[in-house]
This record gives C-alpha cells, structure tokens and sequence, in this order.
C-alpha cells in the first residue's frame, strides 16, 4: 500500500506527530498502518521500532541498531521500496494548497490551536479504531471547515467575553488611531465585527483583517446608516472628521451618529415584529399628538403661589390654552399676568394592559418651544386613594424650534423633602407646568425683548424610555483637549450636538470623552475617570479602546458621559482627582469600581 508502514513480527510503532505533548499511539499489530490525509502536514515524523517484552537479549540488540534505521524523515527523499516512506503530495495539489494559505492577519491565534489539537484527535480516533470489529467511519473534514475553524473559533480563556460569539459589534471608524486597535481587540475576544468605511480602497482593506465584514458608505446617508446596522447588536462609533469644515464635522459628530441611533432603532423594531412581539429597545408611547382627538384627556389648569387674600388682589389672571391649529400642531400656549401665577397641563395615564412606567428609566419628549424653560411634574400613590398621592418634579428647557427632550426618572425630586424617591410603578398623572418666576431675560427666541410671561410649547410626543443592564452604542467623543485653539469650539459644539443626540434615542449609550491621544502601549499607568470636563492629560489610544470593549457588557457603564485621561500627581491642596482605577493585568475588572460612584444619565 503507497504511504503505508509495515512493522516486522513482534515489534509495535511508537508514532510521534509534530507538537503531540507527549502522546504516543502503540499499535501492536503486523497489519499496514494506513496515515490520514491530516498528518501529511507534520515538519518531522519519527517512526521508532520497539521490541515487545517476549524478546531475548540479542533481539534487543538488534532491535536497537533497527530502529535508528527506520527513522524516517519527511523531507528526506526515498531511497528503497523497502523503507516504504510516506510520499510527499504531488505538486498541483501543493500549488493548491499554497493558494488556499492565510496570512497572519486572518489567523485566530486560538483557532490555530485548537486546529492542531483537532488534526491529532482525528489521527487518535483512526488508530484506536483499527483494532475494533466494527465501526463507524467518519469522513475527513475539508480544508476549508478547518480554515474556517482557524479563522471563527472562540477566544482564549483569557480574554474570554460571556456571550461574544454570538455578539456582532458594528464599529464606525475602524481606521482611525483607536478603530485600528478595537477591531483586533474585539477580534481576539470572539466577536463578529463589521466595520463601516467611507472607501474600500486597497490601503484601507490591508488595514483590516479579511475576516472583518466590511461595509462602504458615508456615516452621513441614512441608506448607508440601515444597511450598516443590520445583523448588528451593538455599535461602537469612533470615526472622527478628518477637515474642521462645519459640514464635516457636523456629518459626521452629528448627523452619523443620529442616522446610526435611528437606523438600529428601527432595525430592532422590525427584528421583534418578525418575532410576533415588541423589542426591549423599544419606547411605550405615553402620547402622541396627530389629531385633535389625541388632545382629549389633557385639561389646562390655572394657580397662583400666593395663599393669601391680600396677595391675590394682584393676581391679574391668566389665559392659557391647549389646541390643534390648521397647521396639524398640537400647542400649548398663553400668558400669564403675573409673576406668582402658573399654568398647567395635565393628564390621567392610561397604559396598556400588563405596561408599568417601572419597567422604563425616564420620559423622552419631542417638543417645539421658544427657549422657555418648563417644570415637568409627576403624581405618584394609589390610584384609589389620591388624598395619599406625592408629587415629584424636574425642571427641562426648550430652544427655538424643535428638539427632543430626555429627563430620567432618576431626575425628578419630591415637592416636599420628607417625602420617599420617585416609585415609577406609582406614577398615575403627568403635569407640564410654565411658571414666569423662573423666567430669566435673554432665554427667549428674541432675548431680553420677548415677553417673558407669554409661553408656547408644541407637542408631538411623549414616550417611556425602556431600561437595560448593557450598553447598547459606545460614542468615543472627545474634551477639546489637544485641539488647536482657533477650532476646538466649533469641534466640541458637534461633538455635544452627537452626543445629545445619543442621549436622547432611547438607546443604552455609554459616551467616552479620552484626553489627548497618545501612540503607546496601553495598560501600562494607571487611569483617572472624572466627570465635569476638569482632566488635562493624554490617555494611549490602546486603553481607549480596551475600555470601549470593557463597556460593551458592563452594566454600570450604560447611560454614562465620563472623561478619562492618565493619572497625574497635582500640587499639594489642589487634588482634582479621586476616582483613579489601575491596570495591573488584562484580567482585572478596572471598569466597574471606577464607574459605580459616577453620576448617571449625564
């Protein structure tokens, strides 16, 4: 039989196969030994006779001189057909096999061993399987189950990420100084990535792994944003614009990351119809204002803060009304005669059945107003007994023209200080109340010249923001910092305008603001994570993106804005710093402890 070796009477095989750590298969038959297509691939195979325990002592001699002889080397040619050498693959199947080679940058280092072991169980399973009557002959697995092996498999137990395999991270930017580090790191933990590029060049390909699904389009078409999202569960958004041109930055800091919040809200939407059910991204509408029968159940209300008899002869009155116009707009508007007096719009919630506010972490409102700040008031107690019922309230401002307006639960404080937090299971009324005592000049549309007892507010929607235990986007923003001067302010004005707009899509976002960048190895200081824009030193762009991977699964990272730089030593009585978390290995869970005691939904 070609490529067979045939053991004299007496003597079993000891075959070693290339890094088999020791593991020896001793075969104690005559019958020629047939090698699996798998083991061609060895640097060395080392065939070595040994005499079995019946032998006498000059057949150990012998036996001995034998088995240097029957070393056999793969590279060595064949001299006698005696020797029955393992022939080599003939060159057009080498030549295919070269073609179907991967590179570096493709190869898992995981999978490669896990590769290797899988060849070796496979020899295993051959060899054990001579010696049985019967048995059940599994075909060899192609090269290209393995490569794909190589390629997929899991992680290491070292960077192991619960529930990576079956996660798809969508990362916009992938060739930027912090892309190009957190599609390997995402990569080597077990994730699918997808990375969205506005050119497919050869430059830029040659930068990602061939493994990386690739996407081409500008952040700034919502066509793009649809087709990039899909197939996706969380997106990590690093792209930076590469000129100062207001348009630039604005498609890129503003518009992309909108596209992207919307396209993924929409996606998942469509995702938990196909499902029969509704996604857990999803917002409960509360109100929505399209018609004038959406205005029934809401009743405007007139007050004053003055109790006394004396103090209300001043009271001049007010006007105030709640309509829906011609122009298909629901509005909210009037004047209010004097500074004590105050107008409210309220209504009596009515969920669907099996829906409790508890459920959600705060209310998104699309509004038009005219830079008129509001005071949003929520009535919590049993709905049977509303002598028991407590009043929570939260102040929000509005700005010329339309804008969506997020205020979590967390937000609201009780009316009187003894009363307990804000229950959301409880919340049975909502009020809008305008108030000319907050007023202050210069908040209106036109100044200090408006009058700042006139109000008008129109009102599209009021929905329910669902709650989450992970992060759903990752916004990698910046503090201005290592910006020149001349246009860090037209940077950062895009840059706020993104991450409000995060903010207010009712996705989980976690929004990284790094200090100046620095090329260098991450892991190696220790970190400070602040809040309040008060950090001045660089950050490695490495540990930018490691901490963009650590958010992905942590929940105290979701709805979370929060500075990070290197850790510095200030002067004596001038210590900005307290949260300072290190990185003492890649095990460590630095991200958790530094980011519980910072303040959410900011």
């Amino acid at each position: 039989m070609k490529g067979a070796i045939t053991a004299p009477a007496g003597v079993s095989l000891r075959i070693g196969i290339g890094n088999a750590n020791g593991i020896n298969c001793f075969v104690p038959h005559r019958r020629p030994i047939s090698l699996p297509a798998a083991v061609k691939k060895p640097t060395s195979l080392t065939v070595v006779a040994t005499t079995s325990s019946d032998g006498g002592g000059s057949k150990k001699k012998n036996n001995k001189k034998k088995s240097s002889s029957n070393k056999i080397d793969e590279s060595a040619p064949a001299t006698t057909a005696d020797a029955n050498p393992i022939q080599p693959p003939p060159a057009a199947e080498q030549q295919k096999q070269q073609s179907q080679s991967l590179s570096l940058d493709d190869v898992n280092p995981v999978g490669l061993g896990r590769k290797s072991r899988q060849i070796f169980d496979e020899v295993w399973r051959k060899f054990s399987g001579l010696g049985q009557i019967s048995r059940t002959i599994r075909p060899d697995e192609t090269a290209a189950a393995l490569d794909a092996l190589l390629i997929r498999e899991g992680p290491m137990c070292e960077f192991a990420v619960p529930g990576a395999q079956n996660t798809t991270v969508l990362v916009v930017g992938p060739t930027s100084r912090i892309g190009r580090i957190l599609v390997r790191k995402l990569m080597l933990r077990g994730y699918t990535v997808k990375a969205l590029v506005r050119k497919s060049d050869q430059e830029v390909l040659d930068m990602l792994p061939r493994s990386v699904e690739i996407v081409t389009g500008d952040v700034g078409d919502a066509i793009t944003a649809q087709e990039a999202v899909q197939g996706c569960n969380k997106i990590i958004y690093c792209a930076t614009a590469r000129s100062t041109i207001t348009a630039d930055l604005f498609r890129v800091d503003h518009q992309g990351v909108y596209n992207l919040t919307k396209a993924f809200q929409d996606y998942n939407h469509r995702q938990a119809q196909l499902r029969a059910g509704k996604s857990s991204k999803s917002k409960l509408v509360l109100a929505k204002f399209k018609s004038a029968e959406s205005l029934d159940g809401w009743e405007v209300r007139q007050g004053t803060y003055f109790q006394d008899a004396v103090a209300s002869k001043y009271d001049a009155g007010m006007d105030a009304s709640f309509e829906y116009n011609e122009n298909g707009e629901a509005v909210f508007s009037g004047y209010v005669f004097t500074r004590g007096g105050y107008v409210d719009l309220s209504k009596q919630l009515s969920l669907p059945l099996g829906y409790t506010l508890d459920r959600y972490e705060g209310l998104v409102m699309s509004v038009g107003g005219n830079g008129r700040p509001y005071v949003l008031i929520l009535e919590a107690g049993p709905s049977a007994d509303r002598s028991q019922s407590k009043l929570y309230f939260a102040r929000f401002s509005t700005k010329a023209g339309f804008c969506r307006v997020r205020v979590p639960f967390s937000a609201f404080r009780p009316v009187k200080p003894e009363d307990p937090p804000l229950d959301p299971f409880l919340v049975h009324t909502m009020t809008i109340r305008f108030e000319p005592r907050r007023q202050r000049p210069g908040e209106g549309a036109a100044g200090g010249q408006q009058d700042l007892r006139s109000f008008k507010l129109i009102m599209e929607y009021i929905k329910a923001l669902p709650t989450g235990q992970e992060t759903d986007f990752v916004l990698v923003s910046c503090t201005g910092q290592g910006v020149e001067a001349t246009r860090r302010e037209q940077v950062l004005k895009a840059k706020r305008a993104g991450e409000e707009s995060l903010r207010k899509s009712g996705l989980g976002y976690t929004i990284i603001r790094p200090g100046p960048l620095k090329e260098e190895p991450g892991g190696q200081r220790a970190l400070v994570f602040d809040q309040g824009n008060r950090i001045s030193q660089g950050i490695s762009c490495a540990d930018v993106a490691d901490i963009c991977v650590k958010a992905l699964h942590d929940s105290t990272a979701r709805n979370k804005s929060f500075d990070v730089c290197y850790e510095y030593v200030a002067e004596q009585g001038q210590e900005l710093y307290e949260l300072v978390a290190h990185l003492p290995d890649k095990a460590n869970n630095y991200l958790t402890p530094a980011l519980s005691v910072l303040e959410k939904n900011t």
